[in-house]
């Protein structure tokens, strides 16, 4: 049972990653238009319809979820949308940096 939960848990989150890389490489385009985006990230929003929704624990994961939701509000603007992404790699890039005090090189100086 366990493992049917983290399959399902997997695949959600590679859905909610697979629709924000599309997400985010539309709104990076020189040539953006609002109504093609909206076009396109209707097309993609049926990736969730094969997939079921699971609740998610990581930082990361909750802050994916959150920016697919607001793609799919009809409300926000480029500008507003490509700064939430900005924050959204960020926080991803963030958590493959290590502390200095698990680095070899830290406890060799003490």
């Amino acid at each position: 049972m366990k493992n049917d939960e983290k399959a399902l848990r997997v695949k959600y989150v590679r859905a909610l990653e697979k629709f924000t890389n599309s997400a985010v490489s539309a709104l990076k385009r020189e040539d953006f238009d609002l109504t093609l985006f909206r076009e396109r990230v209707q097309k993609n929003a049926k990736i969730f319809e094969k997939v079921q929704a699971v609740f998610l624990d990581s930082t990361y994961t909750k802050a994916l979820e959150l920016f697919v939701n607001e793609c799919l509000d009809e409300s926000l603007d480029q500008k507003t949308l490509a700064s939430k992404a900005n924050a959204l790699y960020k926080l991803k890039n963030n958590q493959s940096y290590k502390k200095d005090k698990h680095k070899i090189k830290f406890k060799d100086e003490y």
